[in-house]
């Protein structure tokens, strides 16, 4: 599962992609440096991990990762070909969540697009741009079936009415996220911009943010049902350079608890509804993100297909449990750890051997 990091050219984004994967994509002070969308996989850390690593002495540790994509800047007329059009809303289609980066922080050195600091309008912009792109999508849908509908057939009857009330809450300016009589699963399935999770990432100046600036944005994030992380794409993208040793101290002497890295990526599995399960064992411990409610053998089939293929049972223990009791063999001897079946539903914290046959 992908996020989209989205926004007006010149907000942070490829700082805050740098910053986050430690790749090379490119930083100019100058609109559309990224030109293919360039994707990296954030890895998600995770205390959990190590405790389980020590306790079967694992070889190898393994984190669970969030995969980012950068996505080139948007320009007010997008939808209609302006700037880099049309070709950049398909590589926000293809994602599954959207990270909106938001300027916030004062710098004459680094062009405004905008040529005001205006959170509010700056979202609005990307928003809009969306639903124009969904408002022709939809009209594709209902010019597709529009006249299926009109010979009474069923489904069609039942995608146009749908279509109807997506077009007319598009016009509204409401986006389909907030369309809550439409199943989402039905809205993914004409592929709307605006169905797909939104957080907004606030790029703000180093030290404290600026709350005039961020109040609107925060009041717009409760209307939105949508998420929000507050950093400095700047200073965060100056630690990661540091030797670890280093940032730790950083953060330790500037009282940092939770760096802005950490909660984006936090932020980001709650985003996409996801949670985490483990594997251990002497030669790797690993963290696995799946999405909430999915089952055993959907699961172990993330570690390899042949694996849910063949599945037979999962031996399952939970990590508070280990965490309670100290180590693995009591968990045995109190009858902790337990044998799923199939339809198992997996837990955030589960640690799970599977066995199978094939």
């Amino acid at each position: 599962m992908e996020i989209g990091i989205v926004g007006l050219p010149n907000v942070g984004k490829s700082s805050l992609f740098n910053a986050l994967t430690g790749a090379a994509a490119a930083v100019e002070n100058f609109p559309f440096t990224t030109i293919e969308p360039n994707i990296g996989v954030v890895p998600l850390l995770d205390t959990r991990l190590t405790r389980l690593a020590q306790e079967w002495d694992s070889a190898k540790m393994t984190p669970a990762g969030i995969r980012f994509v950068d996505i080139a800047g948007l320009v007010k007329g997008a939808s209609q070909g302006q700037g880099l059009g049309n070709k950049f809303l398909s590589h926000i289609r293809s994602v599954d969540a959207i990270a909106h980066v938001v300027r916030c922080f004062k710098d004459d050195q680094v062009v405004n697009v905008m040529n005001e600091l205006n959170p509010l309008s700056a979202a609005d912009i990307i928003e809009t741009e969306l639903l124009l792109a969904d408002i022709q999508q939809c009209q594709k849908g209902l010019d597709r079936w529009s006249k299926p509908a009109k010979s009474g057939e069923r489904e069609a009857i039942a995608k146009c009415n749908v279509l109807n009330d997506a077009m007319k809450a598009f016009n509204d300016g409401m986006p389909a996220r907030r369309l809550n009589n439409i199943p989402i699963e039905i809205l993914n399935e004409f592929q709307f911009l605006t169905a797909k999770p939104l957080l907004y990432v606030a790029n703000t100046d180093e030290g404290i943010a600026d709350d005039t600036l961020l109040k609107p944005l925060q009041e717009r994030v409760a209307k939105e049902g949508a998420a929000l992380v507050t950093l400095c794409i700047k200073l965060e993208a100056e630690i990661v350079q540091l030797a670890a040793e280093e940032r730790y101290a950083y953060y330790e002497a500037a009282g940092i608890t939770s760096p802005g890295l950490a909660r984006l990526a936090q932020a980001g599995k709650e985003l996409l509804h996801l949670i985490c399960f483990f594997t251990a064992g002497p030669q790797e411990t690993r963290a696995w993100l799946i999405p909430a409610g999915t089952m055993a053998v959907k699961a172990a089939g993330k570690i390899h297909s042949d694996i849910e293929r063949g599945f037979i049972r999962a031996e399952i223990y939970r990590y508070a449990d280990l965490e309670k009791y100290g180590h693995y063999k009591a968990l045995q001897e109190k009858n902790f750890v337990s044998l799923e079946g199939k339809e198992y539903l997996m837990k955030d914290g589960d640690v799970a051997y599977f066995r199978f046959s094939v």
